[in-house]
């Protein structure tokens, strides 16, 4: 099971307990986490270890691992994800409460981006979000997506940098066939 592996604290990570409530601090930030109910962390030294009663699924095992395992990743290097806008006219520009996205609509779109999560736009077509919490992060990025998923024909909209867009073929006209007039 991946939960029996300890977890490596970085240099300046500090972590503390307070019942099923696990506060992690470091160079970037602060982050609490609440544990499932029937999963225990304790620290040796420079290493987390999390563990469960017998009556705990793997599951609930796994998440309160990767729970933990994200906040001290998250505290110490921090978690970006990357937006690529693909199409004529497709752009974001950077205002004081979040985004002006222009998206092919007959309006401009403003979206908000809550706090924790940083935006740097770069070429007015790519985004960078970047946060300690590894789910607001992909949570902001899924929101922003949503609002022009790329689609399958020309490929236009809004996708993750490096993402594949399966393109499909378009309408295709069949030639006459015969001696039709």
């Amino acid at each position: 099971m991946v939960g029996k592996k300890p977890i490596k604290l970085p240099e300046g990570v500090n972590v503390s307990f307070e019942d099923r409530l696990v506060r992690v601090s470091g160079p970037l930030g602060q982050i609490s986490v609440d544990l499932p109910k029937g999963v225990r962390a304790s620290t040796e030294g420079q290493e987390l270890r999390v563990s469960v009663d017998s009556e705990t699924p793997a599951r609930i095992y796994g998440l309160g691992f990767a729970l933990i395992r994200n906040a001290v990743e998250g505290v110490s290097q921090g978690f970006s994800k990357e937006l690529e806008f693909v199409g004529v006219g497709y752009r974001a520009e950077k205002i004081a409460k979040g985004l002006k996205l222009s998206l092919g609509f007959s309006h401009p779109v403003e979206f908000l981006i809550p706090e924790g999560v940083a935006v740097e736009v770069n070429d007015s077509t790519k985004i960078k979000l970047s946060g300690i919490s590894k789910a607001l992060v992909a949570q902001t990025a899924a929101q922003l997506r949503k609002l022009r998923p790329p689609e399958p024909y020309k490929g236009k909209g809004i996708r993750y940098a490096g993402e594949v867009v399966r393109r499909k073929q378009g309408k295709v006209v069949k030639a006459a066939a015969g001696g039709a007039a």
